[in-house]
């Protein structure tokens, strides 16, 4: 794991958009593409999640911007990492700016979801801080930053470190206050530069985001209750809206029995541009290790490093 902060970077030098003369080539330059493209359904294209059951059904490919939107205290964060480390031990470069928490509580986390429990061995502490090498970064940046300082940092990680997944936790944080004239606009400006990035370079965008108030939290919010413009959800490619079960969590602590077959959260696949399946997918919650298993009462498996640091699940 590296990290990386404003005093270390010149990231003015990756203010300017890229020379765009060299996108413009013949039609039939895309022919290889166009024929892969009719042998490989998009569904079994692209990285995994960490859940076995969701490889038939959905994927994380380069070059698209999948929007994250949860209610606050929904677990959006603690997905995100669990799906970036499996991301990591499929061979992905991963990248994590997160103005909310600082890098070593990050890594904390990473730990305990690597590791499989609350409280890991510290030589395997150390192992998997090796193995993170050359495959995390961190954006050491908390409270707020400019829309136009993120995109720098995103488009730094793909040109020196060949980051493929960058990871901003979240949009509240990005500099445009919501309110005053043309706040919405400029969030749409934002998410719009974005995913320009995101499909010029190929570099995959995982953007968090909040959903409106909600009266109710035991309904799972949808793509049209994200906060801010809706061109917000218009121009992802995807949609992961994270919902976790607060009424089964209020039943538990209550006394009340509960149903054990009841997801503890649901990971929504709202919107899939570039595949054929949306739904949802139900998940159960380790509290030791602040992971997400795919089946009740599972134990989740700790990744396993050899000498060579090569890892297995």
């Amino acid at each position: 794991m590296n990290v990386i902060t404003d005093d270390d970077i010149d990231f003015d030098a990756y203010l300017q958009w890229p020379d765009e003369c060299a996108n413009v080539k013949p039609a039939s330059s895309w022919l290889d593409d166009v024929l892969e493209a009719f042998r490989t359904p998009p569904e079994v294209t692209g990285a995994s999640f960490p859940w076995a059951k969701t490889r038939p059904i959905a994927r994380l490919r380069r070059g698209e911007i999948s929007i994250w939107p949860g209610m606050s205290g929904h677990g959006k964060s603690i997905l995100s990492s669990q799906v970036m480390l499996h991301l990591m031990a499929q061979g992905e470069r991963v990248c994590i700016a997160s103005m909310e928490m600082k890098p070593a509580e990050t890594m904390q986390r990473m730990c305990r979801q690597a590791l499989g429990c609350n409280t890991p061995r510290v030589g395997d502490i150390k192992d998997f801080h090796r193995w993170t090498d050359g495959k995390l970064w961190l954006y050491d940046q908390q409270g707020r930053v400019t829309p136009d300082r993120i995109l720098a940092v995103a488009r730094y990680t793909h040109s020196k470190l060949a980051a493929t997944h960058m990871v901003i936790d979240n949009l509240m944080t990005c500099g445009i206050p919501e309110d005053g004239d043309g706040w919405q606009s400029r969030q749409k400006q934002f998410v719009l530069d974005l995913s320009c990035h995101s499909h010029d370079t190929r570099q995959a965008v995982h953007l968090l985001a909040h959903v409106r108030k909600q009266q109710d939290e035991s309904k799972p919010p949808s793509k049209f209750d994200v906060r801010g413009s809706a061109s917000i959800t218009d121009l992802a490619d995807n949609v992961y809206t994270v919902w976790r079960n607060k009424p089964k969590e209020a039943d538990r602590e209550s006394g009340a029995n509960t149903k054990s077959d009841e997801a503890d959260c649901l990971l929504i696949v709202d919107k899939c541009r570039h595949g054929a399946w949306e739904g949802r997918i139900q998940l159960w919650f380790d509290r030791e290790s602040q992971s997400y298993v795919e089946r009740c009462e599972e134990q989740p498996a700790a990744m396993r490093f050899d000498d060579e640091m090569e890892v297995d699940f």
